[in-house]
């Protein structure tokens, strides 16, 4: 879901580990019968590398009758990852994709410039409870390619790299960790991975990435002597090799890759350097200018009013 309206997470409640820098609560939101938490942007942090935008929807069950509809909507200067653990959602965009988004896969529509899409419950699912879990991010796009010709790629779940060692498990989405490297794009330094740890079990963070963090999905992990609960944000401070040890056993996402250097600006759907970019593309979309959805022309999100 490209876009949930919401207030910023909030920061959490003092803690005493060094080793991070913010931790931070996000908040939970009611979207058509189920939950998502957002836990970026917040005021005081609103990158994590290219990662500008961080969702976590579900888990939940859709009644049977209801399902995901996210009509079609604008996007410019940005990549959007849609990484599902349970659930199906077809995507469709402006450039004729049409796509069932399939739990474990990497869908990566890149905006650049202009594109529209919208993100539904397969029609031939529909009628049946409905379950839905999973992350959507955006990476705001480096300065030399905002302006970059829009484009899609799916990786399926094979040719994501694997690893289980000690107790340790899971993906390597994006980017570099630990030895492996992902056949996903990336227009900037990124790393993003799917980690589970077993009872009693620790992994090692390095230093590789500039900034780093992990958002806790399931169990509960400790980091320096402090344990953390799921559901939360937490920031590391730059530079330190950290270990990331769960007692009860823990699924986390490690996200995070080079700051871009330069400032972002986010306003509903579009991420841009330039607030004029960003005006822009607000009038593109009240006058229709941006190009339509194939097989899904007949419905879309209006520009919001402030």
């Amino acid at each position: 879901m490209s876009f949930f309206p919401g207030k910023d997470p909030s920061p959490g409640d003092a803690f005493a580990c060094d080793a991070i820098e913010l931790m931070v609560i996000p908040n939970a939101r009611d979207i058509g019968g189920f939950e998502v938490r957002r836990a970026l942007p917040t005021a005081r942090r609103r990158l994590v590398g290219p990662f500008i935008f961080f969702d976590r929807m579900g888990p939940a069950i859709l009644k049977a009758g209801q399902a995901l509809d996210v009509r079609p909507h604008p996007h410019i200067g940005l990549s959007t990852v849609t990484y599902l653990f349970d659930g199906k959602i077809r995507h469709r965009d402006s450039l004729g994709t049409e796509m069932v988004i399939e739990p474990g896969d990497i869908n990566l529509m890149t905006a650049g410039r202009g594109i529209v899409h919208s993100e539904r419950s397969p029609e031939e699912l529909r009628g049946n409870p409905l379950s839905i879990s999973g992350l959507q991010t955006w990476l705001a796009l480096p300065d030399a390619s905002e302006e970059m010709a829009p484009a899609f790629e799916n990786t399926p779940r094979s040719d994501l790299p694997a690893f289980s060692d000690r107790g340790v498990s899971g993906r390597l989405v994006i980017g570099e960790f630990h030895g492996m490297r992902s056949p996903v794009r990336a227009f900037s330094e990124t790393l993003y991975a799917d980690i589970r740890l077993d009872p009693g079990a620790s992994v090692e963070i390095p230093a590789d990435a500039e900034e780093r963090a992990v958002y806790v999905l399931d169990g509960e992990v400790t980091i320096a002597g402090d344990t953390f609960p799921s559901d939360r944000l937490l920031v590391f401070r730059p530079g330190d090799i950290l270990t990331v040890s769960s007692d009860r056993g823990a699924h986390f996402m490690l996200f995070g890759g080079a700051s871009l250097g330069s400032k972002r600006y986010i306003w509903w759907n579009f991420v841009s350097s330039s607030k004029e970019r960003i005006e822009q593309a607000k009038e593109e979309w009240r006058t229709g200018r941006f190009d339509i959805v194939p097989g899904d022309e007949e419905e879309f999100i209006p520009l919001p009013e402030n």
